[in-house]
């Protein structure tokens, strides 16, 4: 029951945000060139679903933000553990992941497109750096904050190094790790839009670039649309896993 409200109770709200866009529309006779009733946008997706013009892009776009996040994801708790763990490991290398990351990563697109194609490579790698950080930062900061008292009482009892990590600081950390993973969905998500803008041949943020052009606003409404809820979804399934890993947080 109390998964079926917290279903029923976003459905509600998304319903009650619809009709205020419907009524506005109809009310104040805004013309469909600068917004589309959402009829217009569901027939968008409608037409697109039933001639399989939108499965490619929702594919391509899936399979960019999929790849990127997960390797960004691996580097991030990698390098994590290692800065964590490793004072001489920070005083190198952290001030230039810090510089990285002030980077503006459009600024980045350019020099990515260059070296690694016009292909799918480039938009993995651009995914990949804009959701690394949060993770990389959660894990570092996760760790650190595992209790002193239980590590000292671990030490009593001469566990080793890799003991302690494994068994103790990871577990302490999961649920910074996984807060980090929750954010970079989105962010990977970003990254794979803002890469189809700057070039691509398919994808979800291709269709809405191309769609502007033809100033055909239900598509680019029904691209939206998409994004957020393959969003919404990748979010659920990262706290679906949070709740099963983390159990002794989350409550089971």
């Amino acid at each position: 029951m109390h998964r079926f409200f917290s279903l029923l109770f976003p459905l509600v709200s998304l319903a009650v945000l619809v009709l205020i866009w419907d009524v506005s529309v109809r009310v104040f006779s805004v013309p469909d060139y600068l917004l589309p009733p959402p009829a217009a946008v569901f027939r968008a997706l409608r037409d697109g679903f039933s001639d399989q013009s939108l499965w490619p892009h929702i594919a391509m776009t899936v399979g960019e933000t999929l790849a990127g996040y997960i390797i960004g994801s691996l580097l991030a708790v990698l390098l994590g553990i290692v800065l964590a763990e490793s004072q001489m490991f920070e005083r190198f290398v952290y001030p230039l992941l810090i510089a990285l990351q002030a980077t503006p990563k459009v600024a980045l697109g350019p020099i990515i497109l260059v070296w690694f194609g016009f292909g799918v490579a480039s938009k993995i790698v651009l995914v990949t750096l804009v959701c690394f950080f949060p993770l990389f930062v959660n894990t570092v900061n996760g760790i650190r904050r595992t209790d002193v008292e239980l590590l000292d009482t671990c030490r009593a009892f001469s566990a080793s190094r890799y003991y302690l990590l494994f068994h103790v600081k990871l577990p302490s950390a999961a649920g910074d790790i996984f807060a980090g993973l929750q954010i970079g969905v989105a962010l990977a998500l970003i990254g794979a839009v803002v890469a189809e803008f700057l070039s691509a041949q398919r994808g979800l943020g291709y269709l809405i670039a191309s769609s502007s052009v033809n100033m055909s606003l239900s598509t680019m409404f029904a691209g939206v649309f998409l994004l957020a809820l393959i969003g919404v979804c990748g979010a659920q399934i990262v706290r679906w896993l949070q709740r099963k890993v983390v159990f002794w947080q989350s409550g089971g």
